[in-house]
């Protein structure tokens, strides 16, 4: 939603204005301030501009594998413009042979050679269609592809920056762009470049006063060219950034037209969208007026000069110095070469959007993914040894040894990437040592950390300072699959796909069976409702699993980090969407599941402190305390604050600068 994306930026100080410097010549904005996907929408600041010929180059790597096909298709298209210009030769011969010594025969000829002259041009041109569609599909697929698979596997804190309506316009708007781009501009700036070579040698050839005529308006075409380049590239560039702001707000509202429907904002929302549309129409404005005063001057100079070469060479027939046919091949040959020239500005435009594209879409692929160089990091990573760490704490809440088995932290430190410099870290020297085959129960006032450090466990964030480790490995140097496979996750809110209840829950893990669905429904107890679904576990959810009730989709998320049988689990919150019926029944099958795996539980009831042998309690950042729920409640008044519901939740453990997470 609009009005909640406008206080989730505003929130955010690590996303930079993407648009600091807007062109006067857009006018004003809708409303004063930034709106809905303007200022920090989720968009990084648009690289320094270089050239459109370096942007397009780095399509290379996509575009070798085809190669052979482009060229050739290229090679037929410049034949096919070639053979055009061909034709206004013919049409001399025309008239100065048959048509001036009055032979039919030869007329009936001459027409024949045209009319195979253009059935030929006309072949090549379809030829060329033919061999790029194929391989520019494929390309576009690759692309698409590469994409997809490098934002699975970029870091957490990447998607929190980025709005996803930005990175689904990558992925569909720009990538169009590009197979359009690599269709038909790239192919005509090769052909209409070599066309207009030739054609301008052809005209020097037959008349080189008359040719020097028409040739004289390229110098203000180049410098108009050049200007237009400039301008029209930051359009662009806005343009489609704008674009996927819109695509974000569409996205939001879409989502969660519940709010939007529950709370009576349709109105602010589509005034939001109108805001963005707004902006969006002024920028797709500007560049088609930048591209109609291009194409204007690029009609309106190379007629002027054909107008002037007209009358020269008609006053030079008039004197005897030039045959009627040469001036006709002279004047039809550039006419032929009129479209090559009046196409540059389009053709200019199209390459300047699918540059802006490709900014777009490296900008993306350029992004460091999360495992890479991590053996490299755990192998240069300092040993946690100075003081309150591990290694020299031995006494404590939560104090660890070396080499220890079981689940451990030692001396985490953790600051989000888009926190002020100086705001103190979330998570400060954490040193807690979970045990093989026992449950800890992680409990805090909220915005305490809580969620923030279970989600270092699967590295879904890189703790800042101190070590992870599994069984005495940190988990830095563990392949991430890896890691992955060993720790399953529920979260807080519970995210289904749209897909089967049986492919959300065996997502949990690989090479799981019809077996493993039912003990883990049957652990969640989901059994019930999903055998009474119209096609049970084969029933299809819906997006975001919304079809279900809250505590249907918490029940299929638990089920779903049981299923694999981890050797370590990290559940947050996982039975709160829960009536106390269902939570009895779930907490007496979930027993069962964690006595035989190392287990930590973010808890906020007792009925969930209960499941755990032990409870460590998280206040300002740190372990404050750890022990028995009933050792706890004797001796820490916070923590038995917290269990009887008289804490302060909006102060207690709360330090400046954190955020909830």
């Amino acid at each position: 939603m609009a009005d909640t994306a406008k206080v989730t930026r505003q929130q955010q100080p690590g996303r930079p204005d993407p648009d600091p410097d807007p062109d006067p010549a857009d006018g004003p904005g809708p409303s004063s301030g930034p709106g809905p996907g303007e200022g920090s929408a989720g968009r990084p600041r648009p690289p320094a501009r270089h050239s459109a010929v370096r942007s397009l180059l780095r399509l290379w790597p996509f575009v070798r594998p085809v190669r052979a096909r482009l060229f050739t298709a290229a090679f037929v298209a410049v034949l096919a413009s070639c053979i055009g210009l061909v034709i206004p030769l013919v049409l001399k011969w025309l008239v100065d042979g048959p048509i001036a010594d009055r032979d039919p025969g030869g007329a009936w000829l001459g027409g024949g050679y045209l009319l195979l002259l253009g059935l030929a041009e006309a072949g090549l041109f379809g030829l060329r269609r033919w061999l790029v569609a194929r391989p520019l599909a494929r390309v576009e697929a690759t692309m698409r592809d590469s994409l997809y698979r490098h934002v699975q596997r970029l870091p957490v804190a990447f998607h929190d920056r980025w709005a996803s309506g930005q990175l689904l316009s990558r992925g569909t708007t720009d990538l169009q762009l590009l197979r359009l781009f690599l269709a038909f501009p790239l192919t005509f700036l090769i052909v209409n470049a070599t066309t207009i070579l030739v054609g301008c040698v052809i005209l020097l050839v037959q008349r080189w006063s008359l040719g020097l005529v028409l040739l004289a308006p390229i110098v203000p075409l180049i410098v108009l060219c050049s200007v237009f380049e400039a301008k029209y590239a930051v359009a662009a560039r806005r343009a489609q950034d704008q674009v996927g702001d819109v695509t974000t707000v569409v996205e939001e509202s879409v989502l969660g037209i519940r709010i939007v429907k529950g709370f009576g904002r349709h109105r602010s929302q589509a005034r939001a969208f109108r805001e963005l549309t707004a902006r969006l129409r002024t920028t797709e404005l500007r560049k088609a007026r930048l591209l109609a005063a291009l194409w204007a001057c690029i009609m309106a100079l190379p007629e002027l000069a054909l107008g002037a070469a007209l009358v020269l060479g008609t006053v030079q027939v008039a004197d005897g110095d030039l045959s009627a046919g040469t001036l006709v091949a002279f004047l039809s040959t550039a006419l032929a070469l009129m479209w090559p020239v009046e196409s540059i500005g389009f053709l200019l435009a199209m390459s300047n959007d699918a540059a802006a594209a490709t900014d777009r879409y490296f900008e993306v692929l350029d992004e460091p993914v999360a495992d890479r160089d991590d053996a490299r990091k755990a192998a240069e990573r300092t040993p946690v040894t100075g003081p309150g760490t591990a290694s020299s704490r031995t006494t404590g809440p939560g104090a660890t040894a070396s080499g220890t088995t079981g689940l451990a932290f030692h001396g985490v430190t953790f600051r989000y990437p888009d926190a002020p410099a100086d705001a103190p870290p979330v998570l400060r020297g954490i040193d807690l040592h979970i045990r093989p085959g026992e449950t800890m129960a992680l409990v805090g006032a909220t915005g305490s950390g809580k969620t923030t450090l279970t989600a270092l466990v699967p590295r879904l964030h890189d703790a800042t300072g101190g070590r992870i480790t599994l069984d005495g490995t940190d988990i830095t140097a563990l392949p991430r699959d890896e890691l992955r496979a060993r720790v399953a996750v529920a979260f807080e809110e519970p995210t289904l796909f749209s897909a089967t209840v049986a492919e959300n829950v065996l997502m949990g893990g690989e090479g799981t069976g019809p077996e493993d669905l039912r003990r883990a429904l049957r652990v969640a107890q989901a059994d019930g409702f999903v055998d009474a679904l119209p096609d049970g576990p084969d029933t299809e959810v819906g997006e975001q699993g919304l079809s279900l009730s809250g505590g249907q989709r918490q029940r299929l998320a638990l089920a779903r980090a049981v299923v694999g049988r981890p050797r370590f689990l990290v559940l947050d919150d996982p039975l709160s969407a829960l009536d106390v019926h269902t939570e009895a029944l779930v907490e007496a099958a979930l027993r069962q599941v964690l006595a035989t795996t190392t287990a930590l539980v973010v808890a906020h009831r007792p009925s969930t402190v209960l499941l755990a042998d032990r409870v460590a309690l998280l206040s300002g950042g740190r372990i404050a305390a750890v022990g028995s729920h009933h050792q706890l409640l004797r001796e820490n008044a916070e923590y038995a604050a917290l269990m009887s519901g008289t804490a302060d939740g909006a102060g207690t453990g709360r330090h400046e600068g954190e955020s909830v997470r």
